[in-house]
């Protein structure tokens, strides 16, 4: 799915963004290599980071 439209991230390069230690919606565009455009998608980027970062979720993740 895609969640930044400006810089056509997906949520799977969110999710390694993470796994690689991204906490902050910056840090993921960094990982990316590009910066925030519109905004927009700064909020679901930062609900996504606290999802998939809080403990136990990786877990659940891997056993999906």
């Amino acid at each position: 799915m895609i969640l930044c439209l400006c810089n056509a991230l997906s949520d799977k390069q969110l999710a390694d963004a993470v796994a690689q230690g991204a906490r902050k919606p910056r840090d993921v565009y960094a990982h990316c290599a590009c910066k925030a455009q519109c905004g927009t998608c700064t909020r679901a980027i930062l609900g996504m980071i606290r999802d998939l970062a809080s403990p136990g979720t990786a877990a659940q993740s891997q056993a999906s």
